[in-house]
Formats: structure tokens, sequence, C-alpha cells
């Protein structure tokens, strides 16, 4: 039943499986990167500093509310990775029809909410008078799009689920082009101001979600359902909720932490803001392979954990925790070397004080990639495996790891601590993960009881927890 467009990674080399899978998600994820900073330079050098300042002011908010989000709808299309693994196709159209019927339920009841208190929001964050006007208009509209929001990432997560990560990035890339085109012509031709920006954001974002959504619904035969399959399902939407909320908190919660961050920051100055804001932008980039990787690990471990192929999560831990290293002192060569250099493409080569804690920034998280590995790895496995509240805990030790820093640190340290404040929320996260992870194989191995024991004889497994305790021999 199922077409060319879907992928089984419940079978086959698990390294292969992953990087096939991993490498269109770091050209989507880093092609969204590219054209959000292609957003910024538009509204910086048609609409001037304050409109910028205005746009930028809503970033915390913004990550808070769109990154619940995409964490729910995340958590929606885990339950539809582990039918496919299961092949149990009838529930598996049951899953993806109830998220959406949740998608949409969430969708108008968090773009009434938000929409009318989002001026108080901004309030309350303290927005400086002469730029609050602007950032209200540009996030209320941006606010409007939340049921946008919610179909893209519904559906490309549904698609991700079949194992399908190129045709996502396909829609992105589309998404991403009409974006910078309707900024220029909102902007510049119809001067509607950061307005035009928000616009062209959800405009662009509603019609690649129609458009994905018109292509799965033609292209996969699997997710054709029966008017019983797609009836609302009081227990399946328990079990989305059970999973997606808690994902949707995780982001959440990190945001919170990254907040008081800012708070502690600002406090320094102009400048250390302006070198952190250029450090976080280089470093975001940076990331994205370690994001790529965290979103093929769910849909890999919730395939897998539905085909109850418990020896591959193991074998799958081992070669995304692998890759990731890799990756890691590649990315903190290139930092070491050419980090002054990419700075400069934010910075100007006369504010020496910037481009130095710049450097530091960049350089010092870079040296805790691995740990960062471990998150993104261990915490979107344990996902993947319907543990979704495990992660969330997690969100929460990064978090106080973050504000603890904020709050006790840099009053004392200054701006070294806070080049320090991810390593310290990326190992408080692996402190809690890790053991997690090895207590849920535990108890998984020991739930699948005699039935797993010709698989662990055949296979060559000798204990529970072999997929982390492999990485760590």
């Amino acid at each position: 039943m199922a077409n060319a467009a879907v992928k089984d990674m419940t079978t086959g080399s698990p390294i292969k499986l992953i990087f096939g899978f991993f490498v269109p998600m770091v050209f989507g994820l880093l092609f969204q990167q590219f054209y959000n900073m292609v957003d910024t330079i538009i509204v910086g050098n048609y609409l001037g500093v304050k409109a910028l300042a205005a746009v930028g002011s809503t970033g915390s908010i913004n990550f808070m509310i769109i990154g619940f989000c995409m964490g729910v709808c995340n958590g929606f299309a885990i339950p539809v990775a582990q039918k496919f693994g299961e092949k149990n196709f009838s529930e598996l159209r049951r899953f993806a029809a109830n998220g959406a019927w949740l998608s949409i339920g969430f969708a108008v009841v968090m773009t009434a909410a938000v929409c009318l208190s989002c001026r108080r929001i901004l309030v309350w964050m303290n927005t400086p008078g002469d730029i609050i006007d602007g950032a209200y208009a540009y996030i209320f509209v941006i606010f409007l799009g939340i049921p946008a929001t919610y179909l893209y990432n519904m559906v490309s997560g549904i698609i991700r689920s079949l194992g399908d990560s190129r045709t996502p990035l396909y829609f992105l890339v589309m998404s991403s082009l009409l974006n910078v085109a309707l900024d220029l012509f909102t902007i510049v031709v119809l001067k509607m101001g950061v307005a035009g920006a928000a616009w062209a954001t959800v405009v662009s974002q509603a019609v690649s979600g129609c458009a994905c959504l018109a292509f799965m619904v033609k292209r996969y035969e699997i997710l054709r359902m029966t008017r019983e399959e797609a009836a609302p399902n009081g227990r399946i939407m328990r079990i989305l909720c059970g999973i997606g909320i808690p994902m949707g908190l995780q982001y959440s919660i990190t945001a919170v932490g990254s907040m008081v961050l800012q708070v502690a920051v600002n406090g320094l100055g102009s400048m250390s803001v302006a070198a952190m804001t250029a450090a976080s932008k280089i470093g975001m980039f940076f990331c994205c392979p370690f994001d790529a990787l965290g979103s093929t690990m769910a849909t890999y471990a919730g395939q897998n954990i539905g085909a109850r192929r418990l020896e591959r999560l193991g074998e799958g831990m081992k070669a995304a925790v692998l890759m990731g290293v890799a990756y890691a002192l590649l990315a903190l060569g290139v930092l070491y070397c050419f980090g002054d250099q990419i700075a400069l493409l934010f910075l100007d080569a006369d504010e020496v004080q910037v481009l130095g804690q710049a450097r530091q920034y960049l350089l010092t998280t870079a040296m805790f990639f691995i740990p960062l590995v471990l998150v993104n790895v261990v915490r979107f496995t344990i996902q993947g495996m319907g543990y979704s509240k495990r992660a969330v805990l997690a969100g929460v030790c990064e978090m106080a790891a973050r504000a603890g820093v904020g709050f006790l640190l840099v009053p004392y340290l200054g701006y070294t601590a806070v080049c320090f404040a991810s390593p310290c929320a990326w190992i408080a996260a692996d402190l809690f993960l890790v053991p997690s992870y090895l207590m849920i194989m535990k108890r998984l191995w020991r739930e699948q009881g005699a039935s797993a024991e010709p698989v662990r004889e055949r296979r060559g497994v000798r204990d529970s927890g072999m997929g982390i305790k492999a990485v760590f021999r």
C-alpha cells in the first residue's frame, strides 16, 4: 500500500538510513536560517533601525508561541511513525486524522488567546515605547498566522514520519523564496512597514502548507482514509495530547531560560548584547546539523519502536552520536580558524571589543558541541519512543541552568559567564537524559520479555541499555 516516497527505517543499515534522512533536513534548516537572515536585512535596509529593533524585540515571545506550535505538531507525528513501523496502516491514518482535528482546535484557541493578549505581553516585557507600536503591528500579524503554522508543520511532520525528509524540504524552499519576494513587494511596493514583513511570512507559510497538503493527499496512498478512520476519536486524541503537548512545552520552557539570560546580558551594555547577537546568529547556522540529527532520530526511533526492533535503537543511537561527534570536531576547527572572518558578516572590523567577545562566545560554546550532540540525539530518541514527558523535564534542566547562570553568575563574572550558559544547560540536560534513556530501554526489554529473547540471541544484544553503553565504551 505504501508508495515509493515513503521509507521504512526498520530494516537496512542504520547509519545509511539516518544519513539519508539527515541530509535533506540539514539543507532545509540551513536554508531557513539563510532566508531569516535575508528577511532581517530587508527590514533593516528599507525600514530603518527602529523597525529592525521592533521586529527583533518580539523574538523571544515569537519563539515561545510558535515554538510551542511546532513542538505540538512534531509530537502528533510520532505515533504516526510508530504505527508505520508497526505496519498498522489503519491506525496510522486514525492518528494522522485526529492530529489534524487537534491542530485545528489548538490553532483556533491559541490564535484568539494570543492575539487578544499580545500587546499586554509586550508591555510586560518592557518593550521600549518608541518601538512598541511597530512590535505590536508585527507580532499581531504573525500570531494571526498560527493556523498556517499548524498546517505546514502538521503536514510536514506526518510526511517525515513516513521516512520522507525530502518533500518537506522542497516546500520549505518554496516558502522561503516566496517569503523574500513578498517581503520586497509588501515593504518596498505597498509600503506596509513591519506589518508587511509579517504578512509575507504568514502568506508564504500558508501557501506552502496548502501546497504540501495537496501533494500529500495526492501522492501518499497510505494516507487515504475511510470516513470511519477520519472521524474524531477520544482515545487517540488523549494519546496525541500526551505526546504533543509536552513536546510543545519543551520549546516554550527553553525560551523562558533564554529570556532570563537575555535580561542578564542586557545589563552588561550594548557591546555585550551586540556580540552575543552576532555570535548567536553564527551559532544557529553551525547548530543546524545537531537539530537535523535530532529530528532524524525521532522518526527513526518512532518507526523502530513501533516495529519492536529494540536492538536497532542502540545501533541507530551509536551511528547518530558518531556522526554528531565528527561534525562537532569539524565545526570547532572551522570556528577556531575562521570565526573572526565569519563574524565580520555581521560586525564592522573597527568594533574590536565586540569582535573579541563574539569570538569568545563562539569558541566557548563550540568546545561543548559534543554534549549538545547527546542532548539532541538522546532527547529526540526518547521522544520518538513516546516518552515526551521525559524530554520536557530535560528542558526544565536546561532552563534552570541558563536562568541560574543569568541570575547568579553573570552579575559577578560578566560576559564570561554568558559564554558558559548554553554549555551548562546542555550538560544539565545530559545528566538527566542519559540515565532516562537507560531506564526506558531496560523497561522496554523487560516488557518485551520472552518475545524479545530470540531477538537478543540473534542480534547478540547483551543488555537492555546496549545503545548508550556501546556509545560510551
